[in-house]
């Protein structure tokens, strides 16, 4: 298991604030990664503050850590679900 391995499955597993599904940050659609963490936050009974907060935090932090080893085409993709997160909540664009 590589050192980027290592982060993002400790994220996963140990988060207090959601259950994710599986391999929601690798999926093709930004649509389908926004709906997946929307889900799960309004699902969480874990999270600390409102489920826009906790969907954003999750999708961000997981851009932020992995910083340069993301694949350009995959934070692209994370990138624009945020976007479709916001949009989703019916917040305003960031």
């Amino acid at each position: 298991m590589g050192k980027s391995d290592h982060w993002s499955q400790k994220v996963k597993e140990s988060s207090d604030a959601l259950d994710l599904e599986r391999g929601v940050f690798t999926l093709e659609d930004p649509k389908e990664i926004a709906r997946s963490l929307k889900k799960s936050a309004e699902e969480s009974k874990r999270r600390k503050s409102d489920p826009y907060r906790s969907a954003m935090s999750m999708l961000t932090l997981y851009i932020n850590r992995a910083g340069k080893q993301l694949p350009r085409e995959q934070k692209e993709r994370l990138e624009a679900a945020k976007d479709e997160l916001r949009a989703l909540f019916g917040r305003p664009g960031g």
